[in-house]
């Protein structure tokens, strides 16, 4: 498991959250625009004048009470975290902002990835934009939607289908990047976290940098869950906030990989001492059945998350849950939000709808302050 640390002594973090409220009066600067890199401070695998920057992370908490009354909870308690105002459409931009600029720092010449629509059309246009990098594409057959499909064509990127879904194109690019020399950019690269971190600090940020009480993400190959965890434990160890959010990652059903080794069969972090055995008995299973991933929500059609692993260790360091949610509770949730005024993909309205679960389930309170992850556009 690759990981990024810093030497915080040497790095010398800000001592208050309320420093990068300055960040933003100088964004005429394009790294204190991006809503990325005015958060350097907190990573910084970069100097300043090597980042790589097109202004992402420009994004939106919003207060939803027509939302929250359909989850269950009060008014004035949910809030919904707007990453499709991206500059390609969902979160992939913050991400991808990051390993870019590592990518950068490598001297690499082509980027590559395998995607189910988001992650590609982040590549195709931060390769268009900036000119560093050629970007080349692995997709599934019939696995992504024309919308997403049509961003990495329009940006120029080398897109490559394949027989299979998601997980066959994901180890398929991973074979290719190791062989010819070329960088990855899915989120099992670590510098991928460390962009997707700063969606959390934009969080605290528009909560005048209180902690709310969940965070509820939806689950697809995990980066997020697992840069959401990393980002509050290093603000807890650097004393800028003095609790962490529980964190409730939603699985569709039919792409339920974590739902089912984390709540059915017990498999936990258990401070780096994971039985990874039982991940890999459920692959077999999977494989024995030909059992492939299906979702309406298709951003998040993973059966065999590449950060299952740091996702676990998220979780145990954020008292977190898991939640598998139906492909009509996801559409019920979307239609909710989109009548509240903001569009989003299918797979980001799974945590609104795992919200609702819990609400239902008791494991959320009615007066708890809850943020849900909206991680792409209705477009998408």
């Amino acid at each position: 498991m690759l990981d990024v640390r810093y030497d915080w002594d040497r790095a010398q973090p800000p001592r208050s959250l309320r420093h990068f409220e300055e960040m933003w009066s100088r964004r005429h600067e394009p790294l204190r625009f991006s809503g990325v890199w005015r958060f350097h401070e907190l990573l910084p695998f970069a100097k300043p004048e090597t980042v790589v920057t097109v202004g992402e992370g420009q994004t939106l908490l919003q207060q939803a009470d027509s939302v929250a009354e359909f989850v269950g909870v009060d008014r004035g308690r949910l809030y919904l975290q707007y990453e499709g105002m991206n500059p390609s459409g969902s979160f992939k931009d913050n991400g991808m902002s990051a390993a870019f600029t590592h990518a950068r720092a490598t001297g690499a010449t082509r980027a590559a990835c395998a995607s189910t629509g988001n992650t590609s059309a982040s590549l195709a246009m931060y390769c268009s934009v900036t000119r560093l990098m050629k970007a080349v594409i692995f997709i599934g057959s019939g696995k992504i939607s024309y919308g997403k499909l049509s961003q990495a064509l329009d940006y120029g990127a080398l897109t490559v289908q394949l027989a299979g879904d998601f997980d066959d194109a994901m180890a398929r690019v991973k074979e290719v990047s190791e062989q010819l020399g070329i960088y990855l950019v899915n989120s099992v690269n670590p510098f991928r976290l460390e962009g997707q971190k700063t969606i959390m600090y934009r969080v605290l940020e528009a909560l005048r940098w209180e902690p709310p009480d969940w965070i509820v993400v939806p689950g697809g190959n995990l980066g997020n869950s697992s840069a959401f965890g990393k980002a509050f434990v290093e603000l807890k160890q650097l004393g800028l906030i003095d609790r962490i959010p529980r964190l409730a990652v939603i699985n569709a059903a039919g792409a339920d990989t974590l739902y089912e080794l984390f709540e059915q069969r017990g498999l936990r972090w258990n401070g780096g001492n994971a039985e990874l055995g039982k991940a890999c008995q459920y692959y077999d299973e999977l494989d024995a059945r030909n059992a492939k991933a299906s979702t309406i929500a298709s951003a998040i059609e993973i059966n065999r998350p590449v950060n299952l692993t740091k996702c676990l260790r998220a979780l145990e360091d954020c008292d977190g849950v898991v939640r598998q949610v139906t492909d009509q509770e996801i559409l019920d949730a979307k239609a909710k939000v989109g009548a509240g005024g903001i569009g989003c993909e299918p797979a980001s309205a799974a945590s609104v709808a795992g919200a609702r679960l819990l609400k239902q389930e008791g494991v959320i309170g009615a007066d708890e302050r809850v943020v849900c992850i909206l991680t792409g556009h209705l477009l998408k």
